[in-house]
């Protein structure tokens, strides 16, 4: 059928519009129909609509320092501040030698993604480490789920999961999910089991566990 021809077909059905896909003639053929249910859906609802964010698997690291505010009040705001500097150039040194990605900072922590569970524990290890001289304790959190991208951002229950079993670390401890316990299997990490937790928004109950780096 001729464009003009199919123009006009469009305007003389009321409330029609004309829309030409790409592709063959069989719309479940190009990305999976995806454009066709679109269209489709904005005909019939008046909506546009929204495209699926897109999703990557990632273990999710997030660390916080312990008593932070108490350590900001007896040293000042000068001398914290230059802690603090430390602290961040440490990390960052951390997330580059174990092929992290650092995500943002989290008030006195950072939150980070890694393709691999088991850098992350030696990675949050390692930061560990390296604050221990300047005086500084951190409670880490690691998980392994499903994320929402959004830009360089990252969301979705498994970062809140990861900030949820962080939170229930103690001084110097890295905890780490069920999940990323069950995948470091054969990876030489050797870790605690500290029991069922609830976890704040989360639901059902998790086993957590201490890695021992």
């Amino acid at each position: 059928m001729a464009p003009a021809v199919r123009y006009a077909v469009a305007d003389a059905i009321p409330g029609a519009r004309y829309l030409e896909l790409p592709g063959p003639h069989l719309p479940f053929v190009v990305d999976d129909g995806r454009a066709f249910a679109a269209a489709v859906e904005e005909l019939v609802t008046g909506r546009l609509a929204e495209p699926d964010p897109e999703r990557v698997l990632a273990t999710v690291l997030v660390t916080d320092i312990v008593g932070s505010t108490g350590q900001a009040t007896a040293l000042g705001d000068r001398a914290w501040r230059e802690l603090l500097q430390r602290h961040d150039d440490a990390s960052r040194r951390e997330f580059e030698r174990f092929r992290g990605r650092e995500v943002k900072q989290t008030g006195d922590g950072f939150l980070a993604t890694f393709d691999g569970p088991a850098r992350a524990v030696r990675c949050a290890a390692a930061i560990r480490d390296a604050l221990a001289p300047l005086g500084l304790s951190l409670r880490t959190g690691v998980h392994t789920g499903e994320c929402e991208l959004r830009g360089a951002d990252v969301s979705g229950i498994a970062v809140h999961i990861a900030a949820r079993v962080g939170a229930a670390a103690g001084p110097g401890e890295v905890l780490v999910s069920s999940t990323v316990h069950d995948l470091v299997i054969g990876s030489g990490l050797e870790v605690e089991e500290r029991g069922e937790r609830e976890l704040a928004g989360v639901p059902g109950s998790w086993r957590l566990f201490m890695a021992r780096v």
